[in-house]
């Protein structure tokens, strides 16, 4: 039997998530601030934390910070109602063993409770500072896995290698490592094998000597040593040259650069690789080298196409839209447009898209029309809806219980899961119900923390 200390200043969450934990023959002891729960640790031996994020005086990353940096410290599930890159983030690279999002299913607390129990590595503390403004916008699934890995591996110095279509934002990823990461205070350089000819990437990786070649006029570091105790870059890594690749080798093994003419130099450098080629591909074909490939393979990061995380497409859109400065928002039916289009050129084409429509609409607001430009095509994600001609309060109903429908169609009729895609509570989820006069069976199961009957 294990004890739980559940952090929290929602008396009715704790007392729920008490009764789930002893439901699995495990003790539960419930405070309601950070404080309270860093006095409980000092006189208590606690072996998993549930920690509340938001809560009055000290919050849950501080309490997360401060529970790290103890010897033993016990792995700790952050609690949120309001997840976002930033918090995601930040609590991983802190140490947090999950970030989850409330309301939490019991079968969520089963399966995170016993992989907290289970595991016998306790990650070592980390010291932060403020975090960077946020650049990764996304809370679909996939964008989650992707933010809570960038801060467990922020903080090391292991090599990390990037997949995905072009478009993406792999560039944005390897930024996001290197921001939240120890070496933030030191060059990110960025090189993009594809976009430099063969006869100088050498020159532009590794540096020249002055006089090492016709033209060669003065000393040039190159990117590695430009990069010394920061993070190099290298973007479609797919496309460099076989004669670079055994050389980019040694430079990984050794941490030493030979500058074309001149002497061996060590550098400090942490290398985060990018391609949008299927690389074990290139490998089989003899395109890549095999041992080259494992080195850059030690913690792969792949990004999903935007067809295939459709909950992102309007926060992004929206998100590119205040960044154009323009004061611009977005209709119902331009959402609906956005959801529709297949995004070929994935986020890249969706900001180049904003930054256009925001330039040509006159008005305050984006509608369809101004994105008259996209193709609709209907991916397999999305559903065909024909939007009305109508206001935009009556046009945002009409989206919202559609959503609804999806929602419940998916969960098979459980409004528990229904609320937890929609990223509601319940009770939110139950009035809308009414709203809409959409009749569902009892969930027999539920998140923990919120009734189960209708108001």
């Amino acid at each position: 039997m294990a004890t739980v200390l559940i952090v929290d200043d929602d008396a009715v969450l704790c007392e729920a998530l008490a009764e789930a934990i002893r439901d699995l023959s495990h003790e539960a002891l419930t405070v309601s601030s950070g404080a309270a729960a860093l006095a409980l640790l000092e006189r208590e031996t606690i072996n998993a934390i549930f920690l509340d994020l938001r809560m009055p005086g000290m919050d849950g990353l501080e309490v997360l910070r401060r529970v790290r940096a103890r010897a033993h410290a016990p792995a700790v599930a952050i609690l949120t109602a309001h997840a976002s890159a930033t918090n995601t983030i930040e609590a991983m690279r802190l140490g947090a063993f999950d970030h989850l999002i409330k309301p939490i299913g019991r079968e969520d607390v089963e399966r995170v409770l016993g992989q907290m129990l289970s595991s016998a590595a306790a990650r070592t503390a980390n010291c932060a500072s403020d975090a960077p403004p946020e650049t990764l916008i996304g809370s679909s699934e996939a964008m989650r896995s992707v933010q809570k890995t960038i801060g467990m591996l922020a903080d090391s110095n292991a090599t990390v290698l990037i997949t995905g279509e072009t478009g993406t934002g792999k560039e944005l990823v390897a930024r996001a490592i290197h921001d939240y990461g120890h070496r933030k205070e030191n060059p990110f350089v960025a090189v993009n094998c594809a976009a430099i000819p063969s006869e100088l990437m050498e020159s532009e990786l590794f540096g020249h000597v002055r006089g090492a070649f016709t033209g060669a006029v003065s000393e040039r570091a190159g990117a590695f040593r430009q990069a010394h105790g920061g993070t190099l870059f290298l973007d479609e890594i797919g496309d460099m040259d076989s004669g670079l690749q055994a050389k980019i080798l040694r430079a990984l093994q050794e941490r030493v650069v030979t500058p074309v003419g001149g002497k061996p130099v060590s550098v400090d450098v942490r290398v985060i690789a990018a391609t949008h080629q299927e690389l074990i591909q290139r490998v089989r074909d003899g395109g890549f080298r095999e041992d080259l490939f494992y080195r850059l393979h030690v913690v792969p990061i792949h990004l999903p196409p935007l067809r295939a995380r459709i909950a992102d497409i309007v926060p992004l859109a929206e998100y590119f839209l205040t960044r154009t400065g323009h004061g611009k928002s977005l209709s119902a039916d331009a959402a609906a447009r956005l959801i529709r289009h297949a995004w070929p050129g994935n986020v890249r084409e969706l900001k180049n898209a904003m930054e256009r429509a925001a330039v040509l609409v006159r008005g305050e607001s984006v509608t369809a029309a101004a994105i008259g430009f996209l193709e609709e095509t209907q991916t397999a994600a999305a559903e065909d809806f024909n939007w009305p001609d109508e206001d935009l309060p009556t046009a945002v109903a009409h989206l919202e219980e559609r959503l609804i429908r999806r929602a419940l169609a998916r969960s098979a009729g459980n409004r528990a899961e229904a609320a937890r895609v929609l990223n509601i509570n319940r009770q939110l989820l139950y009035a809308k119900l009414k709203r809409y006069g959409l009749e569902v069976s009892e969930d027999t199961t539920g998140p923990v923390g919120e009734a189960d009957t209708d108001t």
